[in-house]
């Protein structure tokens, strides 16, 4: 799942403005070839560079993106089924496991940013089975699909500049994939949420969220600034749920990650 926020939202509508001449929007694919050199233009008015432009006069439109949004359908079982369907004890055996072969990596992400190594461990299991699958879809065309949509512009607009400045930077590319709206890396980050918190945690000088190191930090870093409180719980009741609640919008899954990491850290 992904981690839509509306706080995230609003801070990178305030990075990038949707302008009073905005690019237009369609229920069909037919305009998109013209509709991406309208996008262009306002992409290098927000700072887009010469990559990220050719990136995005590279994309399709993605029927894939366009089928997933169209029948996307609600949480609707209990938290038990929810647990069984996700697979929550492999998650959580798995997990055990990761931790133990590496503490000191997650030592090391709890010491900078507060955040215990169960939680990032149990999103990391929930988004993409520990890395096993991070998706098959273009992720720029998949983001811009979604921008030229109108169902949904004013929210996907800021992720396709993060997108393309992501670009310009060199941490994807117009071949990376991702899952079906575009979400990217071991913990399926939007790209306008991946260039708002992205960390470069191996230190390589290059932020890679395919990279488990860089991941990681990220995911850490993103609920440091979502408000976590180290030290303080994160069950239901507790201060960090709240936090928790910004990485997904689903009640079964803000419990989920919140009782698997507890049992992870146990």
């Amino acid at each position: 799942m992904t981690p839509l926020s509306r706080l995230a939202v609003s801070l990178l509508l305030a990075t990038f403005p949707i302008s009073a001449n905005a690019a237009s929007c369609s229920d069909t694919g037919g305009g998109y070839e013209a509709w991406k050199s309208e996008m262009a233009a306002e992409a290098k008015a927000d700072g887009v560079g010469k990559k990220g432009i050719a990136a995005l006069m590279a994309t399709s439109y993605s029927k894939v993106t366009i089928g997933a949004d169209r029948n996307q359908k609600s949480f609707k079982y209990s938290l038990e089924k929810f647990l069984e369907v996700r697979g929550a004890e492999t998650i959580i055996s798995q997990g055990r496991k990761r931790k133990a072969k590496n503490p000191d990596f997650y030592a090391a992400l709890e010491a900078q940013y507060g955040v215990p190594a169960g939680v990032l461990i149990a999103i990391h299991g929930m988004e993409t089975g520990f890395g096993g699958f991070m998706g098959d879809t273009n992720v720029v065309s998949a983001i811009a699909t979604l921008t030229y949509d109108c169902r949904r512009s004013d929210f996907f607009r800021p992720h396709l500049i993060g997108a393309l400045l992501l670009v310009d930077q060199g941490s994807i590319s117009i071949e990376t994939l991702g899952a079906k709206h575009g979400e990217l890396g071991h913990t399926q980050f939007l790209p306008g949420n991946a260039y708002a918190y992205g960390v470069d945690g191996d230190g390589d000088g290059r932020i890679d969220l395919y990279g488990l190191a860089d991941a990681m930090a990220t995911t850490a870093n993103y609920l440091r600034e979502k408000g976590w409180k180290p030290g303080k719980g994160y069950q239901e009741g507790e201060p960090n749920f709240a936090v928790i609640k910004e990485w997904n919008a689903a009640k079964v899954y803000q419990q989920a990650i919140a009782l698997m990491g507890a049992r992870i850290d146990g």
